[in-house]
């Protein structure tokens, strides 16, 4: 069972073009998300998944691999898909694909320990997202953070940019609400599937690949991480937080 971890960016993200190369305290984003996933040291494979020359020219300056894809995809999962159709060596149907989203500068490997362990744990699991708890009711309203509800096996239900689940009176920790930290993983016989599944109407509603899988023959579990000052990138507003956090970050420096 191999273990293949793929980082999709593109430049003309919709809510900030040409954030995969925007520097944040001095190093272009997705240097930040490579350098920290590579601290995960149960890959077989690591590579960068684009259809822009600029960034593949980025990347392999800083010695990455890189796989080169069509441009026409909007979903991060149909690029990581296309990318892993062309790992040299190939893939097996068992094998964990682990999309690590290019937009993730704070990152920590235990986080993509977390979304592979219960899939090589369990036999009936084979989709997983990182989750954590929200503590901050900012985050809760921002429409940028992509929420999600799950059931009492951990089995997502939906997702959404709403402040879900709905608060009677105000807004407290222990309404226990859930953000997706993106980092996803497959076996790659259901990311497949997945891929080959056309988009949805909740998934293009809520402009979440998640949402995809809610109609498909198989679910997809949370993997629950502790919560952290670690944020994504979706507006250049965005980059102001994450510098505000990263220097106090364990890992700042290390790389």
């Amino acid at each position: 069972m191999k273990k293949i971890g793929i980082i999709p960016v593109r430049m003309a993200a919709s809510r900030f073009p040409g954030k995969p190369l925007y520097p944040i305290l001095g190093k272009p984003m997705v240097e930040h998300v490579h350098a920290r996933a590579t601290m995960y040291h149960g890959w077989d494979a690591l590579v960068v998944a684009t259809c822009d020359d600029e960034i593949r020219q980025a990347c392999e300056d800083r010695g990455y691999t890189v796989i080169m894809t069509g441009d026409h995809h909007t979903r991060a999962l149909d690029r990581v898909a296309e990318a892993a159709t062309k790992l040299v060596g190939g893939i097996s149907d068992d094998d964990i694909v682990v999309c690590v989203q290019g937009d993730e500068p704070m990152l920590e490997p235990e986080m993509i320990d977390a979304v592979i362990k219960p899939i090589t744990d369990q036999p009936h699991i084979s989709a997983t997202v990182l989750a954590m708890e929200i503590h901050d009711e900012e985050l809760w309203r921002n429409p940028n953070i992509v929420k999600l509800i799950a059931n009492d096996q951990d089995e997502v239900l939906y997702t959404s940019r709403a402040p879900i689940p709905y608060a009677k009176d105000s807004f407290s920790p222990e309404l226990g609400a859930l953000r997706i930290h993106g980092i996803f993983a497959f076996r790659w016989k259901q990311l497949q599937e997945f891929t080959r599944f056309p988009e949805t109407r909740l998934e293009q509603l809520e402009s979440c690949d998640s949402n995809r899988i809610l109609d498909m023959p198989y679910s997809q579990y949370v993997a629950k991480y502790p919560n952290r000052h670690s944020f994504s990138v979706d507006s250049p507003e965005d980059v102001t937080l994450v510098e505000q956090y990263m220097p106090s970050d364990p890992l700042w420096g290390r790389y």
